[in-house]
């Protein structure tokens, strides 16, 4: 087939790459000048690894990137445990920390090797038929548009609701006087309107011996612009008396200009699918990051898309897609929906039965192993129509 993929982001590289090693023609629009990554550090869950190990990516991305062997997370004023999931004792089920930048790298790569185009700036605002539509021209027809433009997709139909909380990014060098394990997700919380977290996100392919890390803070998005009015050496002294592990982490930043603000929707499509075009990442499902899925599900949705074209074809592939994701989506969906408010909100009560009631049940059998399967991702079959197995049965 001839298919015109608009977005080279983490789920359109990985569809390239797919699709093309699969003989089909590939092109990839984005709207960049050059093709580049947005945005700071994110885990590869075990189900992603699986993933880019198809790709043929995953011994790279596990060398650059930073094992995470557990999550942990502490109240500041009453320095009470929270968040305690650890990922298990198998050595293949980790999370994996890494830098966008080094993810796209790799990805870019295989997705050339494997044959596809890329065409840079080319931002994408519609279509027309099987074209797609730029702001002086159409492209050639395709037999099939894949949309992974994320959140911005002019091709996308989904309506999401916008979450109240977001969060600012950074990515520093590791600081050698850190006392923070350099294999776990740290995170601090002030109730719930305040969090500050620190991953650990290995290195960049041009400089293997820095290790780095990505440090973020939750804050209102109605606040966003308050948080840039104040004092920087003000804020930094305020979140250092907050968490004093964080302080080290801030020595390198000297103004608000070294983050990136990102803020969250949720919502996905009830068909991710239309005549002669499939969206996949966040054009078809958007959530708060708070279970670390994002990243995972574009490629999971990557790989289902690629599985479904191998053994079907035209509608029929589509709708094989969309029913493998659908029950992995549809429960991520909902648990984010459900876990978010008790980190990222406004409510005085959620934090207090997040404490007191279900941090403790989080650490009773068997309530760890469901939180182990639950961040690897794989709670639930993440494309069960879709598997050798499944078929098989």
């Amino acid at each position: 087939m001839k298919i015109g993929i608009a977005g080279a982001g983490i789920g359109g590289l990985a569809a390239a790459a797919l699709l093309a090693r699969d003989g089909h023609s590939v092109t990839v629009v984005d709207q960049f000048d050059a093709p580049q990554p947005v945005g700071s550090g994110l885990v590869i869950q075990p189900v992603g690894l699986s993933v880019l190990d198809r790709i043929g990516v995953g011994d790279k991305a596990r060398r650059l990137g930073a094992q995470i062997a557990s999550m942990f997370g502490h109240e500041a004023e009453n320095h009470r445990v929270v968040l305690s999931v650890s990922y298990g004792h198998a050595p293949d089920r980790k999370g994996l920390g890494i830098h966008r930048a080094t993810l796209f790298s790799l990805l870019l790569d295989a997705a050339q090797d494997a044959g596809a185009r890329l065409v840079p700036s080319h931002r994408v605002l519609g279509r027309e038929g099987q074209a797609l539509r730029f702001s002086d021209r159409l492209s050639d027809p395709f037999d099939l548009i894949v949309d992974a433009c994320g959140a911005g997709s002019h091709l996308s139909p989904l309506i999401s609701r916008p979450l109240p909380y977001g969060a600012v990014w950074a990515t520093v060098p590791w600081p050698e006087d850190s006392k923070l394990p350099s294999d776990r997700l740290t995170q601090c919380y002030r109730r719930a309107d305040r969090m500050l977290g620190v991953l650990p996100v290995g290195a960049m392919p041009d400089q293997p011996w820095q290790r780095l890390a990505a440090i973020f803070y939750s804050l209102p998005v109605s606040g966003f612009d308050e948080w840039r009015r104040t004092r920087f050496e003000t804020w930094r002294a305020d979140v250092s008396a907050l968490w004093p592990d964080f302080a080290p982490f801030l020595g390198w930043l000297d103004g608000h200009d070294a983050f990136t603000f990102a803020s969250y929707s949720h919502g996905s499509l009830a068909r991710p699918y239309g005549d002669g075009i499939v969206h996949i990442g966040d054009a078809a499902h958007r959530t708060s990051p708070q279970l670390g899925q994002g990243a995972n599900m574009a490629l999971l949705d990557a790989c289902a898309l690629s599985r479904a074209l191998r053994v079907s074809s035209g509608e029929d592939a589509l709708r094989l897609y969309a029913g493998a994701r659908r029950w992995h989506v549809a429960t991520y969906q909902a648990l984010s929906a459900s876990f978010t408010p008790q980190y990222q909100s406004d409510s005085q009560v959620l934090p207090v039965i997040r404490d007191r009631v279900l941090a403790p049940l989080s650490r009773s059998w068997p309530v760890p192993k469901l939180l182990t399967r639950l961040v690897c991702g794989d709670l639930v079959p993440p494309m069960p129509a879709l598997t050798p197995r499944a078929r098989g049965r």
